[in-house]
């Protein structure tokens, strides 16, 4: 089943009672060429670029809850290449063109919109280092503007401009980053997959890793045994505890960020803007409801919600930047769990089991990366060798200290990133 606008018509007109199920649901086999464990954005698709960009067909998708259930379903959904380091800059910005032509890819709307992100800055020092990441970006053929005061209050005439403890200096302006909506992006890469073969199994969580001789061979469901020669984890917050049952210790922290979204709105804010004093960052979604969010909760937890101080610092970052969102009533909030790695960047690598892989460590960049986090994997997974864009994410960076990617240039502590 292909969509457009004719069949969208059509099924308008008789009831929408053509429209079929987006993907199967299969019984598991007794054995696949690959299995990837964690059906959220990352492992579907990586799923997806196996079967289309490699022709592996064989493949499970083992995810414990539903399709779309876990992180991809719980973030404020932005969408940008605006890094800095190489190694992260090339890797975004590979993965903002894959958005680019997500759509026309997948044959589904996942509702790509690129309305421009604008980071502002309130400090000299912040100037200078905006201007740095700015020329970066444009270097790596990204796009970038630099705004002064009247610059963005043209773009953003309702923030508080005249706040004399956070003065607004001006701000790094990305036209093409924006927002896409989260769970349409699971459904059309689960769609994507299953129309290419691979099977999707919900509610199949995986409680053991099967190792033989060095090698991965399988792995243990609550739905039965599966054999495999080949096994991705790719499971975010849970990386640890997925990779802990092959006898592996990650150098990741699990912690929660939550995210808000007010009641329905009339438009009022056309962009993506991010407040630099407060971590704050602020979008519209087509709902019209504001989605927001701002810093973990700073201890580790596997618990899908938050606490109410780290709440509390969110909605004074937000009235800070615009005293008129207080007039808006929360509608409601929900926490994420985010695997920390101890340079905020992600690991996308081989294992020193033969056959196990493993893509992790996202810390604040998971959705945006989905694509190029696909699409890299999968390329790995089939050819045993990394993708030119995601060379830089190898574990022996933490053993070895060489090729450390502090992007954020904070140090060495997991929720600082």
């Amino acid at each position: 089943m292909t969509f457009s606008g004719l069949r969208v018509l059509k099924e308008g007109l008789t009831g929408n009672r053509g429209w079929a199920p987006h993907w199967r649901d299969p019984e598991p086999k007794a054995a696949y060429d690959a299995v990837i464990i964690g059906g959220g954005g990352h492992g579907l698709a990586t799923a997806y670029y196996l079967a289309k960009n490699h022709g592996l067909t064989n493949i499970a998708v083992l995810e414990k809850g539903y399709i779309g259930g876990g992180n991809i379903g719980r973030n404020t959904t932005i969408v940008r290449a605006n890094y800095f380091l190489p190694g992260n800059s090339e890797f975004y910005s590979h993965s903002l063109k894959l958005w680019e032509g997500l759509e026309e890819d997948l044959n589904y709307n996942v509702m790509h919109s690129q309305r421009g992100i604008i980071n502002l800055f309130h400090s000299d020092g912040q100037r200078d280092a905006f201007v740095r990441r700015g020329n970066a970006m444009i270097t790596q053929g990204d796009d970038a503007i630099l705004l002064d005061r009247e610059g963005v209050r043209q773009h953003l005439p309702y923030l508080d401009f005249e706040n004399t403890r956070f003065p607004i200096y001006g701000g790094l302006y990305h036209p093409r980053g924006g927002t896409a909506r989260h769970d349409a992006v699971a459904w059309g890469y689960a769609r994507g997959a299953d129309r290419r073969g691979v099977d999707l199994l919900q509610n199949c969580e995986v409680t053991g890793i099967d190792i033989e001789n060095g090698a991965v061979c399988g792995v243990q469901t609550t739905r039965g045994a599966i054999r495999a020669k080949k096994v991705g984890i790719v499971v975010a917050g849970r990386s640890s505890q997925v990779a802990a049952m092959a006898g592996m210790r990650l150098p990741i922290e699990s912690h929660v960020l939550q995210a808000f979204v007010t009641e329905g709105l009339k438009p009022c804010i056309d962009h993506v803007v991010t407040f630099g004093m407060g971590h704050f960052y602020i979008s519209q979604s087509d709902k019209g409801g504001l989605v927001f969010g701002g810093d973990l909760d700073f201890y580790a937890s596997y618990a899908s919600r938050g606490n109410l101080p780290t709440a509390e610092h969110v909605m004074e970052a937000g009235m800070t930047l615009m005293p008129m969102i207080g007039q808006a009533k929360l509608l409601r909030s929900w926490g994420g769990i985010m695997d920390m790695t101890p340079d905020g960047s992600p690991i996308i690598d081989r294992t020193e089991t033969d056959g196990l892989f493993i893509d992790c460590g996202w810390c604040y960049g998971g959705f945006k990366a989905v694509p190029a986090s696909g699409y890299a994997f999968a390329h790995l997974m089939a050819t045993g060798q990394h993708h030119e864009t995601a060379a830089a994410f190898r574990f022996d960076r933490f053993r070895t200290g060489r090729g450390l990617l502090d992007e954020e240039g904070t140090g060495s502590q997991h929720n600082l990133h």
